[in-house]
């Protein structure tokens, strides 16, 4: 519901403008509504954390405006909510008009969700299932440096899911495609709200089946089998990639010992 700030409301901030984040001091706002210039915003209600309300204004801020990734090391949930708040204040920007009519929209009262008052048309948060996978050859891991990301950190495998595709589907076919190699005995792990810009990340293991390295140039820069003690610059802590490597990591060391 949304409502007008006042001087005395107070909580956790989340501005946020065309999937930016307003980040003063590298760090979400967190206080009485005055210290922030909030004072006459509108703002909405998204979640509590520590026992306080999490707003989300819909505001550019001429400074201080940047990634949700700068929070991500901080604990999960409050990461998951400002992610949140990025993704609805993208969603309600973007559908200010209706897709059918062409008539302007305004946001329900009750969901997450855009109505059109001239043919009722109603619109939700569309969510990009999206798979990630590490793949383990007896004491190895498969890690690759991708395309996007220029700052040496090698990863685990990532893809998203195409229509009338399964998860399990999803993750043969992005491994051969970007590895050229098949895999086997996938297990299920556990999935992470990841809002670059508005995907659910559904993470799996898996075991080496056949194949040699074969990468796929437009979306990898490099992959190797890298043993489990002589592992390359990972991914940051609190990212679902890195709670991959580290359980691979675990069943390396236990095999080992």
């Amino acid at each position: 519901m949304v409502r007008i700030i006042e001087k005395s409301d107070r909580g956790w901030w989340i501005v946020s403008h065309e999937q930016k984040l307003w980040l003063p001091a590298g760090e979400l706002p967190h206080g009485e509504a005055g210290n922030f210039d909030l004072v006459g915003q509108s703002a909405l209600h998204i979640g509590e954390w520590e026992g306080e309300a999490v707003w989300l204004v819909q505001q550019q801020r001429h400074r201080d405006m940047g990634s949700v990734r700068q929070v991500i090391t901080q604990d999960a949930g409050l990461f998951q909510l400002a992610g949140r708040g990025v993704q609805l204040a993208e969603f309600y920007r973007s559908h200010k008009f209706c897709g059918y009519c062409g008539h302007t929209m305004h946001p329900s009262k009750t969901e997450w969700a855009m109505l059109c008052s001239h043919c009722r048309e109603r619109y939700y948060p569309q969510i990009a299932p999206c798979i990630i996978v590490a793949i383990r050859r007896g004491d190895s891991i498969l890690l690759a440096q991708h395309t996007r990301h220029r700052n040496g950190v090698y990863t685990v495998l990532a893809g998203f899911t195409e229509v009338g595709e399964t998860l399990e589907q999803t993750v043969a076919r992005e491994v051969m495609e970007e590895s050229g190699i098949t895999v086997k005995n996938l297990r299920y792990v556990t999935s992470q709200p990841w809002p670059f810009p508005q995907s659910l990340m559904t993470a799996f293991m898996a075991e080496y089946d056949s194949g040699e390295i074969v990468i796929d140039p437009k979306e990898l820069l490099d992959a190797g089998w890298y043993r489990y003690d002589n592992l390359p610059l990972l991914p940051e802590a609190g990212t679902v990639a890195r709670r991959l490597i580290e359980d691979t990591v675990a069943l390396c060391r236990a095999e080992d010992a």
